[in-house]
């Protein structure tokens, strides 16, 4: 699971609370490095659907003949997918995925998180109400800015997905910021979009119209914020996609209702954000499969080959091979 692909400084040292979402151009040329060393077969998220299907997964031994394998995905639709990682991953002959939100193509969704961090730089105190409660918190300094975002952010996650967006845009307001100038200025439009479609290594997956938390808002509304972002990347690209990714994609963010979701509407596979290698067993949950998140924290190889063991996520999921 990857996001962006960029060398960017933070524009204030010691305040980039997003962070993990980027890695540089030369961590992602490590990865794929990496991958090559040990072993992996790099395949289409095609690929691996049709590999679970026959009961294959990513471990070792299991009498199938064949490599462990790794399917890349990137999440949101970045512009530096399509200037940046793709070249790399063209270099390598790397299958990828990319779940779009035509939302952010259509400079209509929210990058939340982004504007949240924009507005906790500009501010030099966070006033804010949530659920009740009166926040009030200094960001006079890097570390002080550090702390709010980590305050304000899980109080809103805590919340409901109109609770959140409303309470990002009151500090948007308040710092002077323009919310739907963020997907103009990082995500792809549609000709970048189609531009991105016609690589072969590239399949595109969807991510929703707008990316809200799909637990957190009502079925019916879900099922449209699906099935509409599948139908209008079908009608810009030309292509319907099969492949699903759950925005957030944690235990909060989705769950049974939305797997099953999923797998009505069709998509051959959905993957979530909960922490996990792929296994046989999860030919049997197509609609719910763990990914390894290559973090901007934690770039270094070796970090990341302790992850390609498997042996933290044994630990991590109490020895289930499946755990959603």
């Amino acid at each position: 699971m990857l996001h962006r692909v960029a060398d960017e400084a933070a524009a204030l040292p010691g305040y980039a609370p997003n962070a993990g979402l980027t890695i540089s151009p030369a961590f992602l040329e490590a990865t794929l490095d990496l991958l090559g060393r040990l072993g992996f077969d790099l395949v289409s998220m095609d690929e691996a659907a049709r590999r679970l299907r026959q009961g294959q997964g990513q471990g070792q031994g299991q009498g199938q003949g064949e490599r462990p394998f790794a399917a890349l995905t990137f999440d949101d639709g970045y512009r530096d997918t399509l200037r940046l990682a793709a070249p790399i991953l063209r270099r390598h002959g790397a299958p990828y995925t990319v779940y779009v939100t035509p939302g952010f193509a259509d400079r209509a969704a929210r990058l939340w998180w982004c504007e949240l961090e924009a507005a906790i730089a500009r501010l030099e105190r966070v006033e804010l109400s949530v659920g009740g409660e009166r926040l009030s918190l200094p960001a006079r300094d890097a570390a002080e800015k550090s702390a709010a975002f980590d305050i304000v952010y899980w109080r809103l996650r805590e919340r409901s997905e109109a609770e959140l967006l409303e309470g990002v845009a009151s500090l948007a307001r308040s710092a002077g910021l323009d919310a739907g100038a963020f997907p103009a200025e990082l995500c792809m439009d549609w000709d970048e979009l189609a531009e991105l479609a016609a690589d072969p290594l590239c399949t595109i997956g969807a991510h929703t119209m707008t990316h809200p938390r799909l637990a957190k808002i009502d079925a019916a509304r879900a099922r449209a914020e699906m099935a509409d972002s599948r139908d209008a990347l079908a009608r810009r690209l030309g292509r319907a996609p099969t492949h699903f990714a759950y925005p957030v994609g944690d235990p909060t963010s989705a769950g049974p209702r939305e797997f099953a979701l999923a797998a009505e509407l069709g998509f051959e596979t959905a993957v979530t954000t909960r922490p996990g290698m792929i296994f046989p067993e999860h030919g049997r949950a197509m609609a719910a499969l763990p990914r390894v998140s290559v973090s901007g924290l934690w770039q270094d190889a070796a970090y990341l080959e302790i992850l390609l063991s498997g042996a933290p996520f044994l630990l991590w999921n109490k020895g289930r091979r499946i755990a959603a």
